[in-house]
């Protein structure tokens, strides 16, 4: 995703704006004195940092949007911007392109999944899913959906998808229709700027657009488990404030992942850690 601006409001539209946003301030300030016993209540959010195990070569021009592992060593990868996007699978160990194919120039790509025999890929702002099948990349369908497209994951029985707010949608694996939404939340305050996603073991983890953390989410409630420091990760990418980390794949019969970022020359092999106390 690409960073974005706003102008800021006019001086003669500031008394109206400051007297209708006042009494929301006010409730704000009385909730965040006074928690909800509920809230209060709520579980504790682990606290985990990222251990480097190994570094890997990987490709500087792949603008990184989706990223996923497979259970026989390889690695797909999904890009972006326009008339650069594209779907690849590599070999990891040697950093070889095995395969790949370039999106219809309109399309900016985003996130990917493996969903059975099937890849999955989102695209930015054109409310498109293409769907390709895993082993010739033939196109074989595409989907719709209203907002943008940002992170996608998969589990036996669900896609999961972001779009740059606080929402995570389910949706239905073969027909990409909606299923339900929540609302991602930190210890009751909404997280949004969710981008790549993973799913493993029925938690969501999802990278958070320009920022190195990383968060567990339980996909059925939207609440964060886990806030995972991933600052520790070098970033050798070319200086630009868009190659930022941005690329989370579980290594399947592991509980180790893959991480990586946007033009970043590298690929770590990394575990996630309890903070030292």
């Amino acid at each position: 995703m690409l960073s974005s601006f706003h102008r800021p409001l006019l001086p003669h539209f500031l008394p109206a704006v400051a007297a209708a946003v006042a009494p929301a301030l006010i409730l704000a300030a009385c909730s965040a004195d006074a928690p909800d016993a509920a809230q209060s209540a709520s579980p504790s959010v682990e606290r985990l940092t990222v251990r480097v195990h190994q570094r890997l070569d990987f490709d500087p021009a792949s603008f990184t949007q989706g990223l996923e592992a497979t259970t026989d060593g390889q690695l797909w990868v999904g890009t972006g911007q326009r008339g650069q996007s594209r779907l690849y699978r590599m070999d990891p160990a040697t950093g070889a392109e095995l395969a790949s194919v370039d999106l219809d120039q309109r399309y900016f790509g985003e996130g990917i999944t493996q969903y059975e025999d099937s890849i999955w890929q989102l695209t930015w702002q054109a409310g498109t899913a293409l769907r390709y099948d895993r082993d010739s990349l033939e196109l074989t369908g595409q989907a719709s959906y209203p907002g943008e497209g940002w992170g996608l994951c998969a589990t036996d029985t669900s896609l999961y998808m972001s779009d740059g707010t606080s929402q995570l949608r389910r949706l239905n694996p073969d027909t990409f229709a909606e299923e339900q939404r929540v609302s991602v939340t930190l210890e009751g305050r909404e997280v949004d700027q969710l981008n790549e996603l993973e799913c493993v073991d029925g938690q969501v983890y999802a990278n958070v657009w320009f920022s190195t953390d990383i968060l567990r989410i339980d996909p059925t409630t939207g609440r964060v488990t886990a806030v995972i420091d991933a600052s520790a990760v070098p970033n050798n990418a070319a200086k630009d404030p868009n190659n930022v980390l941005n690329g989370i794949a579980h290594i399947p019969g592991t509980d180790h992942f893959y991480l990586t970022g946007k033009r970043w020359p590298d690929l770590y092999r990394v575990s996630f850690e309890p903070e030292a106390e």
